[in-house]
């Protein structure tokens, strides 16, 4: 695959932004329950807008897909395929909670190439391509933000359905929260990474999310100047994460 990723950039924002706009639309015949447990929610949506993403997706691209409801395309994916996850905070969809998204990307040897992240309840669109260093939200520049300190910055976390809820590790959890500033829990995996990289807040960290929730706000992170690391990979795509502005570290 060349440096210049425009055409497959220009796919997955049409296939988010589409994908977005029916999740919107048709809401209402959306919003039901195609399985649960005690932790996770699935929707009708999740599966119809994975449907229509993938059908967009082929039939102006060749890469392989992996995607949060379906898997794999392929047996073999290859070295660069397509990551989907075609709704991100189905629990707030659900819950008419206005924090969901849409997100698309793109990775090579399992490291993020570029990412488009739709934010239908606003219609913002995130955009980040990796090679080039360019982040945009809504076709305008963004940078992550220049705090630098833990007790002046936002960190942003998540407790993903099979999270260890021992007293040890919520315990643990506590602690760090209270070296910094402010914590919030949103619900949405893309969503912090984009407000990370817009300068909203200035951390996202989470165990045991999964590849599909992450990696499109890796890229724009990324591409925005910031930091994000993506470590402890298992054979599932379940990975531990920590993005931030790269002035405070973890």
């Amino acid at each position: 695959m060349s440096e210049d990723h425009s055409k497959e950039i220009s796919i997955a924002i049409k296939a988010a932004t589409e994908a977005g706009k029916y999740l919107n639309k048709n809401k209402n015949e959306l919003n039901k329950l195609s399985s649960s447990d005690k932790r996770d929610t699935k929707l009708q949506a999740d599966i119809s807008s994975e449907n229509l993403i993938k059908e967009i997706i082929n039939n102006d691209s060749n890469f392989q897909m992996l995607a949060e409801e379906s898997g794999k395309s392929s047996h073999d994916l290859g070295k660069t395929f397509w990551v989907i996850d075609p709704l991100d905070g189905t629990a707030n969809y659900n819950r008419d909670i206005p924090i969901c998204c849409v997100s698309i990307g793109m990775v090579t040897d399992l490291k993020p190439v570029f990412g488009v992240i739709y934010d239908f309840n606003n219609d913002e669109l995130y955009v980040g391509d990796c090679s080039k260093k360019i982040a945009t939200l809504n076709n305008e520049t963004i940078r992550v933000s220049d705090i630098c300190n833990k007790d002046e910055g936002i960190v942003v976390t998540g407790l993903p359905f099979n999270t260890d809820y021992s007293d040890a590790s919520l315990q643990k959890l506590i602690s760090d929260m209270q070296i910094w500033k402010k914590t919030r829990m949103i619900g949405s995996a893309a969503m912090a990474s984009c407000y990370i990289a817009s300068g909203k807040a200035e951390m996202y960290k989470e165990k045991g999310i999964y590849l599909w929730d992450i990696i499109a706000g890796a890229a724009i992170v990324e591409s925005a100047g910031g930091s994000a690391e993506i470590f402890n990979v298992r054979e599932n795509y379940q990975v531990d994460v920590v993005f931030s502005n790269a002035k405070i570290k973890d």
